[in-house]
């Protein structure tokens, strides 16, 4: 959900190694989504971020949830925040959780929740786009978790801003042969005519 969404407070701006101090004795896999995962995959910080995303199957959101148990949650759906109580689990139509320490804290990071069947990632706007799970996350060289640019630029896809726009190219040009035709096939399920669609026909400059 975009942060300008709810007025409710202002955004602590972290780094994807403050996540690994945060969920350090959590067991559940986690990993950095978002803007940062973009920047762990190209090997540097190329701009400002002010949030941070973490992505965790919804089937692991309580493991996680328990790592952060005296925190504030909340369900955030459609540009409104509503309080999670402690052992609930997110309504299925939920995606985002946006958490912090305590009501007087800036908001720390913002769970996003991914869908899968057993070992399969499964894409969830189009349920026809799966992954196996052992190639949706890739590692940093400092060991952080991150999502595979080409599944992030998917989630991008839906509705670009400016920054995402700018993006693109950058990742599309660094993108493996056939991380950009999984792109392109994905985006040809969720939106044909996407104006991304025709780089990442044409692109060759990308490493084979």
């Amino acid at each position: 959900m975009p942060k300008d969404a709810v007025a409710e407070g202002s955004w602590r701006t972290l780094d994807p190694a403050d996540a690994a101090k945060l969920l350090a004795s959590n067991e559940a896999p986690w990993w950095i989504a978002g803007g940062w995962a973009l920047d762990l995959f190209r090997g540097r910080r190329t701009r400002p971020h002010t949030d941070l995303d973490v992505g965790v199957l919804r089937r692991d959101v309580a493991s996680v949830l328990r790592t952060l148990s005296i925190w504030e949650v909340f369900e955030a759906k459609d540009g409104r925040l509503t309080r999670l109580a402690a052992g609930c689990a997110p309504s299925r139509d939920v995606h985002s959780l946006w958490c912090r320490p305590t009501a007087t804290d800036p908001w720390t990071i913002e769970l996003v929740l991914d869908e899968a069947d057993g070992e399969t990632w499964v894409y969830r706007r189009e349920p026809r786009i799966r992954r196996p799970m052992s190639t949706v996350v890739r590692q940093s060289p400092d060991r952080l978790r991150y999502l595979a640019p080409e599944i992030q630029l998917l989630y991008k896809s839906k509705a670009p801003r400016e920054r995402d726009e700018a993006d693109f190219p950058q990742i599309c040009t660094l993108l493996a042969a056939d991380a950009r035709r999984w792109l392109h096939d994905s985006l040809e399920l969720t939106t044909p005519d996407h104006k991304w669609m025709a780089a990442l026909r044409d692109s060759e400059a990308g490493p084979q």
